[in-house]
C-alpha cells in the first residue's frame, strides 16, 4: 500500500495524507455478503447515552468475515481485493471449489488468483489457517483464536501480526504485537502472514471533517467543563487536576489506572505483560 500527498488546494488538504488503494481490485461489495447495519448514536435501548462521542458519519453496509475458517480441506481462490469500511485492514473475497463466497481478511501481499486452504494439512504459507501446534516455530500468524472453534478474535486490525515462538505440552506460546507473550491452545486456528495494509499507520486524515465522517463527534476535555460535568471542572482560569490522579466524568480513577481483575478468565495464560 502507498500513502499520497494531497495537492494543497484548501487546509483540510494542505497536510492530509490518505491511502493509495493501489491493492483494491474492486469498488462494490458482494452482495450475498453484506447486511444491513443501524446506527446507535451511543444510546442504549432505554435511549440514553450509555458511550460518548459516537453519532453521525456515512452509511455503511457490514461485510460479514468469516473468522473461523471452517471450510476445512476445500480449496478456495482469491477473486477480489476490497476496501472495508468497517476496519482497518482490507478484506479478500475467496470463491471456494464448491461454488461459496466468503470474505475473509486479506494477508499482506496477497493477490488475485492466489489459492487459499484451512485445515491441519494446509502448506505454511499467507492466507492459509491451520492450528498454531502445526506452525513452526517464528511464523507470523494473524486472525487467532482464544479457544478452538470459537474463530479468530485478536490480532485482526491493519498491518499487525503475531509470531510463533515454541511449543509447551498442548500450549503454543505466542507474542502479541502489543509485546505480550501469552500461552492459547495449540489446536486454535490461525492465519498465516501479516495483515494488509501496513501504511494505516501513517494516514493523516488532514481535517476534523474526517472524523465526523466516521461517524466520531467531538470530545470535550475535562478541565474545560464546569465542576458539576466533571471532576477537573472548575476554578479561577486554568488550573490543574488537584486531586490524587485524574478521574473520569464519573469519578473513577483513569489515564494509567489497572482495571483488569485478577480472576479474569485465561489471565494465568499471561507469561509476560504487554508494554
Amino acid at each position: 500500500m502507498g500513502i499520497r500527498n494531497l495537492r494543497p488546494m484548501t487546509a483540510g488538504t494542505r497536510k492530509a495524507q490518505w491511502p493509495s488503494f493501489e491493492e483494491i481490485t474492486r469498488k462494490g461489495p458482494e452482495p450475498s455478503l453484506v447486511t444491513r447495519q443501524t446506527k446507535s448514536g451511543g444510546r442504549n435501548t432505554r435511549g440514553k447515552v450509555t458511550s460518548r462521542h459516537i453519532g453521525g458519519g456515512n452509511k455503511r453496509k457490514y461485510r460479514v468475515i468469516d473468522f473461523k475458517r471452517d471450510k476445512v480441506g476445500i480449496p478456495g481462490k482469491v477473486t477480489a481485493i476490497e476496501y472495508d469500511p468497517n476496519r482497518s485492514a482490507y478484506i479478500a473475497l475467496v470463491v471456494y471449489a464448491d461454488g461459496e463466497k466468503r470474505y475473509i481478511l486479506a494477508p499482506l501481499g496477497i493477490t488475485v488468483g492466489a489459492q487459499i486452504k484451512a485445515g491441519a494439512d494446509a502448506d505454511i504459507q499467507s492466507g492459509n489457517a491451520l492450528p498454531l501446534k502445526n506452525m513452526p516455530t517464528g511464523t507470523l500468524v494473524h486472525n487467532l483464536e482464544l479457544t478452538p472453534g470459537s474463530g479468530g478474535k485478536i490480532v485482526r486490525s491493519a498491518g499487525s501480526a503475531a509470531q510463533v515462538l515454541s511449543r509447551e505440552e498442548q500450549f503454543v506460546l505466542v507474542r502479541l504485537p502489543s509485546g505480550e507473550m501469552r500461552r492459547i491452545p495449540g489446536d486454535c486456528l490461525a492465519t498465516v502472514g501479516q495483515i494488509s495494509n501496513v501504511d494505516h499507520k501513517n494516514v493523516v486524515l488532514g481535517k476534523a471533517g474526517k472524523l465526523r465522517h466516521q461517524g466520531r463527534r467531538p470530545e470535550v476535555r475535562g478541565v474545560a467543563m464546569t465542576p458539576r460535568d466533571h471532576p477537573h471542572g472548575g476554578g479561577e482560569g486554568r488550573s490543574p487536576v488537584g486531586m490524587p490522579g485524574p478521574k473520569s466524568p464519573w469519578g473513577k480513577p483513569t489515564l494509567g489506572f489497572k482495571t483488569r481483575k485478577k480472576n479474569k478468565p485465561g489471565t494465568h495464560l499471561i507469561v509476560k505483560r504487554r508494554k
